[in-house]
This record gives structure tokens, C-alpha cells and sequence, in this order.
């Protein structure tokens, strides 16, 4: 019998042992559970999973494809990545070089063009080129170079990325009503997403406990 694997938090659903508390009785397939069905620890939908299977090194290496990485960055882009290493140099207790990211952030931000062509399909495919290309390609990397530190920050964005997938994959189905009396958490350690009236006890991805969540207002 399969055995899947939440490509997010590394929940794994055997068809051989079911989960008999919450009513899904031992030899249960992995077809026959409901399309809604969400993951037990982090809430992500049946898209976020994966079967497991043995693959050689060799085969995933002949897989991967090189990520078009020599263009120039836009202002938009160093400003995103000068303010994740900003909130990084926070959580190293950095805070002169905290505030020099913030301020590079800010001035990249304030020479940025504005966003005219954005659009879900936009967001949902750059997503998936994210994890079909960009991840692998960075993964092989970092192991080539022995990369520890690496291959750890990999392992959490990764997973990051795929929850937010999985959210783009539900709203597409469900629209606004995913959203309706009902909260919005994000991981301040890891940046992983939480639906649901509350946010985990422990964060699936990095394991902090639930006071490092924020909960994320709408815009008026």
C-alpha cells in the first residue's frame, strides 16, 4: 500500500495504518479520502503531498535544470531581499546590520516601478517554477559545496513555498469564502502560513511554539 508524504511538514499518510482517531479506518486509500481533506499537523490540501518512492541521487541530479539567474534585479527584488536579510540579522540579534538592510530595503522600495501585470495565474506560476526549478537547482548547489547551512534555510523556504501552493491551489477552489470568520497566521521564524481560527501550538516547518505567530489583518 502507498505511503504520501506532505510535501510541507513531512506528515506521512499510510494507506496500511489509516488514522483511526479521526476516523479513517486502517487499508483506507489515499483516492478514497475527501478532496477537502487537509493535513492533521499543518492543514495543507491533498495537492501538497507526494508518493514516496526510491530514487537514486543520480536520477534526481539528471532532472534538474538550471534557473536563468544572470539578469539584473529589479529595485522590487533587492528590496525584498534586503528586508528578509533585515528580519535575518534580527533573529541573529544583529542590530546595526538589521538596520542597514532596513534602510537599503527602503530605499530600494521607494525607487521600485510599480506592479501593473500581477495576477493569481502570475503568482501561481512563479510559484511552481520556484519549486520545479529554482529549489532543485539551489539544493544541488549547496550539496555539491557541502553547504549545511544551506541546504537547512532550503529545507524551511522550501516547505514555506509549497504551503503557499497549496493555499493558491484551495483559493482557487473555494474564492473568498476561504477567508470568511476565519484568521490568517504567519510564522515570524520561517514565514509559513496558517489558516484556521488559530495557529499551531508548534509551526510544522520550524517547530517554534505559537507565540511566535502573527496574525494578518486585511487591508481596508
Amino acid at each position: 500500500m502507498k505511503k504520501m508524504i506532505c510535501s510541507v511538514c513531512s506528515y506521512t499518510y499510510d494507506e496500511a495504518v489509516g488514522i483511526p482517531e479521526a476516523g479513517i479506518a486502517p487499508g483506507t486509500k489515499w483516492e478514497d479520502l475527501p478532496s477537502d481533506w487537509k493535513c492533521p499537523w499543518c492543514g495543507a490540501g491533498k495537492d501538497a503531498f507526494y508518493e514516496k518512492q526510491d530514487e537514486t541521487v543520480a536520477d534526481v541530479k539528471e532532472q534538474i535544470e538550471k534557473p536563468h539567474v544572470e539578469k539584473e534585479l529589479s529595485a522590487m527584488e533587492m528590496s525584498i531581499i534586503c528586508s528578509n536579510l533585515a528580519r535575518g540579522c534580527e533573529k541573529q540579534y544583529l542590530p546595526e546590520q538589521e538596520k542597514a538592510f532596513s534602510q537599503l530595503a527602503e530605499f530600494f522600495r521607494a525607487n521600485a516601478e510599480p506592479v501593473s501585470d500581477i495576477s493569481f495565474e502570475k503568482i501561481a506560476d512563479l510559484i511552481e517554477k520556484d519549486l520545479s526549478v529554482g529549489f532543485p537547482h539551489a539544493n544541488a548547489e549547496a550539496s555539491e559545496n557541502s553547504d549545511r547551512g544551506a541546504l537547512r534555510n532550503l529545507v524551511w523556504s522550501e516547505k514555506v513555498t509549497r504551503m503557499l501552493q497549496s493555499l493558491l491551489k484551495r483559493y482557487e477552489t473555494e474564492g473568498e469564502k476561504m477567508l470568511q470568520n476565519t484568521g490568517v497566521y504567519v510564522c515570524t521564524i520561517c514565514g509559513f502560513v496558517f489558516v484556521g481560527d488559530a495557529p499551531p501550538d508548534l509551526c510544522p516547518v520550524c517547530k517554534v511554539q505559537s507565540q511566535k505567530f502573527e496574525k494578518v489583518e486585511r487591508r481596508v
